[in-house]
C-alpha cells in the first residue's frame, strides 16, 4: 500500500533549482538526521520531498513538507517484529528482506515526474540501490549519499570491529581488507539475489558486490560525523565531504509533567533505552533494573514498546514512552543504549558518561569509537547481564578521567558549526554533476 502526500500548486519555479528527494529508511535514528536535512534545505529555499517508508508516516507529516511514502505497513511491521531484526549476524538479512519488494518504489516515482523536472537525490545508503534503479529510469539523476556511521564506509585503514569482533590496531590494511573481503562475500550472499533480480527485470546488469555498488553509484558522498569521531581515509568513495553530527530534530522540546517531576524528586538518575524499533530487549530492561538496585540509582526507562519491560517496577524507575534527549541528558547521571550514533551523539553533547550495548550494525564501532574518546564503556548484548551491566556503571560514573573526557567532548561539540552538514549536503547535491553513469563516484579498488 502506498500513499503520497502531492507536491504544493501552483507550478514549478526552475529558478529555485531542481526538486531534492531526501530518502531514508529505518527507525527514528535514522529517520530523523534525513528529516532535519530535509527542513534544513527548504529554509534555504529549495524544494524539497521526503521519501519514507509507510510505517514513518506520522514522521513523514510532522515534517511539515511534501513526501513519498513506498512499502508495506504490514511488511515493516513483520521485520520489526522479529527478534532477529537485532541478531549480530541475521540482522541485515531480516532488513534487506524487508526492501527488496520496494526497490523499484523510486523509479516509478521519479518517472511519473514532468520530463523537464530537474530532481536530485540525497539517500541513506541502503537506499542507494533503489536510487540507482531510478537512475536507469532517470541516467541524469544525482545521487547524493549521507552515511550516518563511519562503519558502513568500509574502511580497511579505520577498522575497529566487525561485529563484535575487536580488530587489533596494529593489523596493516591488506589484512583488514581481507577480512572485509570474507565479511561481503557473505553480505553479498544475503543480499545480491534480491537486488539482481530487480535489476534484470529492469534489463540491467547483475552487481557482482553490494556494497562496492553501495558505496561506487553516488555522484558523491557526506559524511554525517566530525573528524575527531572517525577521519576521512583514502579508501572513502570521492568525492566526500565530512560534515558534523546533525542536531537533534527535537531541540528544545519541554520533558512530560510526569518527567519533570521524577528528575526533581531525587538524585539525577540512570536512562536506559535499546532504541525505538527495539521490541524484544527484554533482557536488557531486566539486567537494567538489577543494575539499578545494586547501585541503589534512580532509573529511567524510554521505550515506546512496554511490553518488554519487567512487570512492576519500583518507585525509583519511571517509564516513558519516548522523551526529547537534547533536554533530557543533561539532567541526567549516565545513559545506557544500544549505539545508535544518533543517540552516541546526544550523550556525548550533553556530557555525560555511556555505557554502550551493541547488538547490530553499526554499533559495535559506534561504541568502540566512543570508548576511544575516553566517554563510554561497552558491553556487548550477547554477554548482557544485571552483573556485568552493574560493574560496568559502577566504574563509569566513579571514574574522573570519564568526567574530564566528557566535559571535553561536550565543549567541543557546543563549539561545532550547526550549519556544517547542511552546508555539504548542499554543495554535494547541486554541485558539478558527473557523467550519470551508475559508476558515478570514485572508490580505490578492492581486492576481491
Amino acid at each position: 500500500m502506498e500513499r503520497k502526500q502531492s507536491l504544493p500548486s501552483g507550478g514549478v519555479d526552475p529558478a529555485r533549482g531542481p526538486l531534492i528527494i531526501v530518502a531514508s529508511s529505518g527507525t527514528g535514528g535514522d529517520m530523523q538526521p534525513f528529516i532535519a536535512l530535509a527542513r534544513g534545505l527548504r529554509e534555504r529555499g529549495h524544494r524539497v520531498l521526503l521519501l519514507a517508508p509507510a510505517l514513518q508516516e506520522e514522521a513523514a507529516r510532522a515534517a511539515g513538507l511534501p513526501y513519498w511514502l513506498f512499502g508495506s505497513i504490514e511488511r515493516e511491521q513483520a521485520a520489526l517484529d522479529n527478534p532477529d531484526l537485532w541478531h549480530e549476524h541475521k540482522s541485515w538479512g531480516v532488513l534487506w528482506e524487508s526492501l527488496v519488494p520496494d526497490l523499484d518504489a523510486l523509479r516509478e516515482r521519479v518517472r511519473a515526474l514532468p520530463a523537464d523536472e530537474d530532481c536530485v537525490v540525497l539517500c541513506h545508503p541502503v537506499l542507494v540501490p533503489m536510487a540507482a534503479l531510478a537512475r536507469a529510469a532517470r541516467p541524469d539523476l544525482r545521487i547524493v549519499a549521507a552515511y550516518l556511521a563511519p562503519s558502513n564506509l568500509c574502511s580497511s585503514h579505520d577498522l575497529l570491529s566487525l561485529g563484535s569482533l575487536r580488530i587489533p590496531g596494529w593489523l596493516p590494511p591488506a589484512v583488514t581488507g581481507l577480512l572485509w573481503r570474507w565479511l561481503h562475500r557473505w553480505f553479498n550472499a544475503q543480499t545480491l539475489p534480491g537486488l539482481n533480480a530487480a535489476r534484470a527485470q529492469r534489463g540491467l546488469a547483475a552487481e557482482p558486490h553490494f556494497f562496492e555498488h553501495m558505496l561506487r553509484a553516488p555522484n558523491a558522498s557526506v559524511a554525517l560525523f566530525p573528524d575527531w569521531f572517525a577521519a576521512v581515509q583514502p579508501d572513502w568513495p570521492r568525492p566526500c565531504a565530512q560534515g558534523d553530527f546533525m542536531l537533534p530534530a527535537a531541540a528544545g522540546a519541554g520533558l512530560s509533567a510526569e518527567l519533570e517531576a521524577f528528575l526533581a524528586a531525587g538524585d539525577a538518575p540512570i536512562v536506559f533505552t535499546p532504541g525505538t524499533g527495539h521490541r524484544h530487549a527484554a533482557a536488557f530492561f531486566d539486567a537494567a533494573l538489577l543494575a539499578l538496585l545494586r547501585l541503589g540509582r534512580r532509573g529511567i526507562f524510554v521505550t515506546p514498546h512496554a511490553a518488554q519491560l519487567p512487570p512492576a517496577l519500583p518507585d525509583s524507575v519511571l517509564w516513558q514512552a519516548h522523551a526529547p534527549f537534547a533536554t533530557l541528558l543533561p539532567r541526567v547521571a549516565a545513559l545506557v543504549h544500544h549505539g545508535g550514533v544518533s543517540t552516541t551523539a546526544d550523550a556525548m553533547r550533553a556530557g555525560i558518561p555511556q555505557l554502550i550495548v551493541p547488538f547490530a550494525y553499526d554499533q559495535f564501532d559506534n561504541g568502540l569509537r566512543a570508548k576511544r574518546l575516553g566517554v563510554a564503556e561497552v558491553l556487548l548484548a550477547r554477554r548482557l547481564s544485571g552483573a556485568r551491566m552493574h560493574e560496568r556503571l559502577r566504574r563509569l560514573l566513579a571514574a574522573p578521567s570519564v568526567r574530564q573526557s566528557c566535559r571535553e567532548l561536550a565543549a567541543r561539540m557546543a563549539g561545532a558549526e550547526p550549519a556544517r552538514s547542511l552546508d555539504c549536503v548542499e554543495r554535494a547535491l547541486l554541485g558539478p554533476v558527473s557523467n550519470g553513469t551508475e559508476n558515478a563516484g570514485a572508490r580505490p579498488a578492492l581486492v576481491w
